[in-house]
């Protein structure tokens, strides 16, 4: 993919030598500084948000963005795109979609050649490096799993043929938390194909007094990509080698099964307000998602707090409360909460052992 006087800034991601993986590491750093201004542009405020965003992008991970309509999650989507330089369709998932209208269908046609009819198959939008799955609750399951392939398996299987999406490929998909009627709401193994749940938080007085003045003024401003798809996924090569120490693992593995209710470790707080508790996968994403934010963050190595920070878009949609729960206004994130509190870090028990 290429663009008029677009010369994307050269990154250094095939050295071997420590010297060049700290010169990678720096270049992500400026290209993640850049792309936070020039979305500075278009988006006012969600800090939080756009960071999330762009561990997620870093892990190959896909990010639910849960929200009112009007917080600008389509906007943020698109713009990220922009930047990226990376080809972008937007779905927008209705009733009566079905898989075909998504990953694409055979379409019987002559050949010019043999005078013979043949199958021939045309794409769908979901051959697009960043897919924008707009109110992805609001379709069936049929079509639902169709989307659950391309997420997991990075392809999609069209009659008896199977067919690679491009790379890197991302879903980015929103949801309405208000509006459930006539949804259908997605079942826990797609769920957890999600990186991240991301919630999208009204802005502030002063940032909703900026969104007034600039949106209802001047034309949008025009926005420098920064990164191309094959810079993109040697950034995610990189992310991958970021050394993890044991004690940060284990911390990761602490949390993941703090929220099982069935483990016998459990507390009676845990056992009382979630029904079902988060698996390995996320595990393994509190360590990925510590491991991107480390890198955003100009470090070379992944740390507790890492792991923390990513807590709640981790394991906030792969927890389930209780009736209980519910019936006392107890949410998921306030469970997350109670446990990052009251799980220890790997250090502090020793430190305890030794004084003891």
């Amino acid at each position: 993919m290429s663009s008029p006087g677009f010369t994307p800034e050269p990154i250094n991601l095939d050295a071997q030598s420590k010297s060049k993986e700290a010169q990678a590491i720096k270049g992500l750093v400026n290209a993640s500084a850049r792309m936070r201004e020039e979305i500075g542009k278009v988006i006012v405020g969600q800090h939080e948000v756009v960071e999330q965003l762009l561990i997620a992008l870093l892990c190959r991970g896909h990010c639910l963005l849960v929200g009112v309509p009007g917080l600008a999650k389509t906007l943020l989507v698109s713009t990220v795109a922009q930047l990226l330089h990376l080809s972008f369709r937007r779905i927008q998932f209705t009733p009566d979609l079905m898989p075909s209208d998504i990953t694409g269908t055979d379409i019987l046609q002559d050949d010019i050649e043999t005078g013979r009819k043949q199958f021939q198959f045309m794409p769908g939008p979901l051959f697009s490096h960043i897919v924008l799955a707009d109110e992805i609750n609001r379709t069936p399951p049929k079509t639902q799993a169709a989307l659950l392939e391309a997420m997991q398996e990075r392809h999609v299987t069209v009659g008896s043929s199977t067919y690679r999406l491009p790379a890197p490929f991302f879903v980015l998909a929103t949801q309405n938390p208000i509006e459930q009627e006539g949804t259908y709401p997605l079942p826990e193994a797609q769920l957890d194909r999600f990186m991240f749940n991301t919630i999208v938080k009204y802005p502030t007085a002063s940032e909703e007094l900026e969104i007034l003045m600039r949106t209802t003024a001047d034309a949008p401003p025009k926005l420098n990509p920064i990164l191309n798809d094959k810079q993109i996924l040697a950034l995610q090569d990189v992310v991958r080698k970021v050394p993890v120490a044991e004690h940060v693992f284990i911390y990761a593995r602490d949390l993941a099964r703090a929220t099982r209710p069935t483990e016998s470790e459990a507390s009676q707080y845990v056992k009382d307000y979630l029904s079902w508790g988060a698996g390995p996968r996320a595990g393994q994403n509190l360590i990925m998602g510590a491991k991107a934010r480390a890198l955003l963050h100009g470090r070379y190595h992944a740390t507790t707090e890492d792991v923390r920070a990513v807590a709640h878009p981790v394991l906030r949609h792969r927890i389930v409360t209780t009736f209980q729960a519910d019936s006392e206004g107890i949410t998921a994130d306030s469970v997350i909460s109670k446990l990052l509190k009251e799980v220890r870090m790997p250090l502090e028990k020793l430190s305890e052992k030794a004084v003891t």
